[in-house]
């Protein structure tokens, strides 16, 4: 295992990097940029199908073929130009998340787990040489665990604590100290089967992550809700960063509240705030969600997807992905992280 460079920490309402502020001393407009985790939703980066009657539906438009292991590679091919417009940080998840950006079925088989919540060698092998490279970037990834639609691939409540645990202890036998987790997606919306991962008792992951120990060591972990949600008290209560997202918020001035609200919950303690996934860009006008999110001190996630009538290369979530910094959209938010962040 290399020596781990990369330690990720929380100070108040601020994310830390090796013991000093992200983005220490930046600006933008009078806001401030220091202590944020600016981020994108790249949650396919180790996407496989292994339901053979759907895999088929990824294939390259080049190669007529689905390939996992090139899906990867070229993820890590990209990671150092999202690094150089500011980049820090990224969801990815090992269940991932709907390859269509939407979808009401969800029959492909796209899980690191097994039924019984042990972990699947071929999804950790492509994780793990992603959150090395991202350790020897500086960047943090947030690593979500459960994904609706796929959570129903663990055969019951038990087998998804052991996955929860399971993925907690890989993570730290890895040694990697750049970490987040978020247990699970979205943990409001109805398709989720096992009622551990809904908002009633979703803490109980949260504190199970945060139990398991390692030399000293410990995960930090949150768990988001569903777009333009506040999330529960319970989950405000032990998570140690608050996630929100903001898709179906059409109003910046929405985001802002969001925030706002959030911050005046009796269970709020300061700790960040952070937005994940928002399918909302105008980022050429000087008006949008993730300037909103900013304006109010909380960090903002990118998330792109293949709308209806759009082709290959569009999207970072739909399957087969194009991971560079290749259509108008991504151009537009990697140009506005750029100048937020003085790289």
């Amino acid at each position: 295992m290399p020596p781990r460079q990369t330690v990720v920490s929380i100070q108040d309402e601020a994310f830390q990097l090796n013991g000093k502020p992200t983005y220490q001393g930046v600006a933008w407009r009078g806001h401030r940029i220091e202590g944020l985790l600016l981020n994108s939703r790249m949650v396919q980066g180790i996407f496989d199908d292994r339901n053979p009657e759907t895999a088929a539906r990824w294939a390259y438009p080049d190669t007529g073929v689905w390939d996992a292991e090139r899906n990867t590679r070229e993820f890590l091919a990209a990671m150092p130009e999202w690094r150089a417009h500011g980049l820090l940080s990224f969801t990815i998840n090992l269940q991932g998340g709907s390859p269509e950006g939407y979808s009401k079925g969800q029959p492909w088989h796209n899980s690191a787990f097994e039924a019984d919540g042990s972990l699947h060698p071929g999804h950790l092998d492509r994780l793990r040489r992603i959150l090395d490279r991202a350790d020897e970037l500086g960047m943090v990834p947030i690593v979500g665990f459960f994904y609706f639609g796929q959570d129903q691939r663990l055969s019951d409540e038990a087998a998804v604590v052991r996955a929860t645990e399971n993925a907690t202890r890989w993570l730290l036998e890895q040694g990697y100290r750049n970490v987040l987790v978020e247990v699970d997606n979205e943990c409001n919306v109805r398709a989720y089967d096992h009622a551990i991962l809904k908002p009633d008792r979703v803490h109980e992951l949260i504190e199970r992550v945060k139990a398991v120990e390692l030399d000293g060591r410990r995960l930090l972990a949150g768990t988001s809700y569903g777009g333009g949600a506040i999330p529960g008290a319970k989950v405000v209560e032990v998570s140690d960063f608050i996630l929100l997202h903001g898709n179906g918020v059409k109003d910046p001035a929405r985001i802002a509240q969001m925030v706002a609200t959030t911050r005046q919950l009796p269970a709020y303690t300061p700790k960040p705030i952070l937005f994940n996934e928002d399918d909302h860009f105008d980022f050429d006008r000087e008006t949008n969600n993730f300037a909103a999110a900013v304006g109010a001190y909380a960090s903002w996630g990118y998330f792109d997807f293949r709308f209806q009538g759009e082709a290959y290369p569009e999207g970072y979530q739909s399957v087969p992905v194009s991971w560079g910094i290749d259509t108008e959209r991504k151009r537009g938010f990697f140009r506005l992280l750029k100048e937020m962040t003085g790289h």
